[in-house]
């Protein structure tokens, strides 16, 4: 198992999707220009990417270039919008109707396609033959928020590939070990995780955190358990993570990062709740990934009540403050800070550790 989870920084979305896929060794299957090659975003609602509900379109697109590069002719956009959402407004909405035109590709509504019926550990399931029969599969996941699971990415995206009957019976059953089920019999070849701009907390959008990051890795479990700490917990804290690891999807969290850039300096900035959170920095040339862990830590330790810890004041973040000595700080910029963490970026989990501290 290739523990590597590729990691790339920026604002070039569509080069940045494809130094992700040059890194990776995708190939044409035997088969040859036939193959089939499935791309699975995650188009929720018909919402804007920019909202940190959605699959950035670039992404998807650069992925298509790439394969078609590759010798791919057969490939398939399948996706199926949450219960009581129109995955064709979605499509329309988000411009894929554009890629079909332009690239001669299929889209496929797995609202509306056969169904494989199957019960892996016990968890009964209607899952997409587009997918199962896909000779080549990418999981084009946004990693954000959730209300009910705590974070959605990799593993759970794939919840798209069933019926709406299936998606209602795993909220039923309750979602972590029918999560976990389903990523033991579908096996995406790579997961190129949007990672720009995701929610802070809810799954639909409309609280943005800017990021500019992308991650790849051919292993969904391991993404999502270091995704995990992105967002400020532990990979146990997830509980289809966990169930994962109870059924034997994998055996441990460890996993080696291959940056290939360095995080870019942005307007720190945040939509919703996030920008109510960042009262408590005070950002200059801050990093948008190391801005965004920041956000992240902030928002978890407010869900355990522990924002009054600050006791009004703010937390130093950014290269504006590599020759000063704030009293908190974040990030190896930081590094004379009274009270800080390392790291570039730093990871949400270490930042909550120290918060939790003061």
């Amino acid at each position: 198992m290739d523990r590597t989870i590729s990691v790339i920084y920026g604002k070039n979305i569509h080069d940045m999707t494809l130094r992700l896929l040059s890194s990776c060794d995708l190939q044409l299957p035997a088969s040859g220009a036939n193959a089939s090659a499935v791309i699975k975003p995650n188009l929720v609602t018909p919402s804007g990417s920019d909202t940190g509900a959605t699959t950035h379109t670039e992404i998807v697109e650069a992925i298509i270039i790439h394969l078609i590069s590759l010798g791919f002719r057969n490939i398939t956009v399948a996706e199926g919008s949450w219960v009581g959402a129109s995955t064709e407004s979605a499509f329309r909405a988000l411009g894929y109707y554009d890629l079909r035109d332009r690239y001669g590709i299929h889209l496929v509504d797995t609202k509306k396609d056969e169904y494989r019926s199957l019960a892996p550990f016990g968890i009964p399931m209607e899952v997409s033959r587009t997918v199962l029969d896909a000779d080549l599969l990418i999981n084009v996941p946004v990693l954000k928020g959730h209300c009910q699971t705590l974070m959605t990415n990799a593993m759970k995206n794939l919840k798209g590939c069933l019926s709406d009957r299936s998606k209602r019976e795993f909220h039923r059953l309750g979602l972590d070990l029918p999560i976990a089920a389903l990523n033991s019999v579908i096996h995406p070849d790579l997961t190129i995780v949007d990672s720009i701009c995701g929610d802070l907390d809810f799954e639909e959008g409309g609280n943005p955190v800017q990021t500019d990051r992308m991650l790849a890795s051919a292993y969904p479990v391991l993404l999502d358990a270091y995704s995990a700490t992105l967002m400020g917990y532990r990979p146990e804290d997830i509980g289809y993570i966990r169930k994962a690891q109870e059924i034997g999807l994998i055996e441990d969290f460890r996993w080696e990062v291959k940056e290939l850039s360095k995080p870019v300096v942005s307007n720190a900035r945040a939509g919703g709740e996030a920008k109510r959170l960042s009262v408590h920095t005070s950002p200059i040339d801050a990093c948008s990934a190391c801005y965004a862990a920041l956000i992240h830590a902030l928002k978890r330790l407010e869900d355990e009540n522990g924002l009054g810890r600050l006791k009004g004041r703010t937390i130093a973040i950014g290269q504006g403050y590599s020759d000063k000595a704030p009293e908190i700080g974040v990030g190896a910029c930081c590094r004379k800070a009274g009270t800080g963490v390392a790291g570039c970026p730093a990871s949400a989990d270490s930042i909550l550790q120290m918060l939790r501290g003061l």
